[in-house]
């Protein structure tokens, strides 16, 4: 059985009264069985696409203060040194997850800890994989202390397409490795940033599963 992410329940409604009234009224201005039926399987077919889009798989996530686990699905598409300007203010290393419109589109906290860091950014919609999108995107930036005192960043981006970030995290607030930490909305990028003596554990190119995947061991 699909399981579905409350952030869907609304859309999946209006969907399903949009389409139905759609076939209602095809139906009633004609007489083209043809046309009925193609209006119907569209229907069916647009509905699935969107019912997928809102699933949430269960995962399970391994625990661990040294590991850094995925916090989205999709394709790692930079592993990057970078001068992290918002919290951090020095280099830190950066994995970038890419989440097609395909993707299961759940974020997850990426460790365990206290979240000290976080903040909403409006801004442009520029293609996801674009290089400037981490910093010119409407975009949320999270911070999550762990156990050992190390902080670790994850950033929530807006792509071309999403017109919907939704962050979960409050600061004070208990971040659980695994948890859900918010939600974006029809095709976007994750961020993560990490010291720079992080070994990272995953290449460009690699698909990520969130919630279960290790990204990266802190030292």
């Amino acid at each position: 059985m699909i399981r579905i992410h409350h952030e869907g329940f609304r859309i999946l409604l209006q969907t399903l009264i949009g389409l139905g009234l759609l076939n209602a009224l095809v139906i009633w201005l004609s007489d083209l069985a043809w046309l009925e039926n193609g209006v119907l399987i569209l229907s069916i077919v647009l509905y699935v696409l969107v019912l997928q889009f809102f699933r949430n798989p269960k995962r399970y996530p391994p625990q661990g203060e040294d590991i850094v686990i995925a916090p989205a699905d999709g394709k790692i598409v930079a592993i990057e040194e970078i001068e992290e300007s918002e919290y951090f203010k020095k280099k830190m290393l950066q994995i970038s997850i890419f989440m097609s419109p395909l993707n299961v589109h759940v974020n997850r906290y990426p460790v365990s800890g206290k979240v000290v860091y976080s903040q909403y950014h409006a801004g442009a919609y520029l293609v996801a994989w674009h290089p400037k999108s981490s910093t010119l995107n409407e975009r949320t930036a999270v911070v999550v202390q762990n156990p050992s005192g190390i902080e670790v960043m994850h950033k929530q981006i807006a792509g071309a397409v999403a017109r919907r970030i939704i962050n979960y995290a409050k600061v004070g607030s208990k971040a659980v490795q695994g948890a859900d930490c918010g939600f974006i909305r029809f095709g976007s990028r994750v961020d993560i940033v990490l010291p720079l003596d992080a070994n990272i554990l995953v290449k460009v190119g690699d698909k990520a599963r969130g919630g279960e995947q290790i990204l990266a061991a802190l030292k």
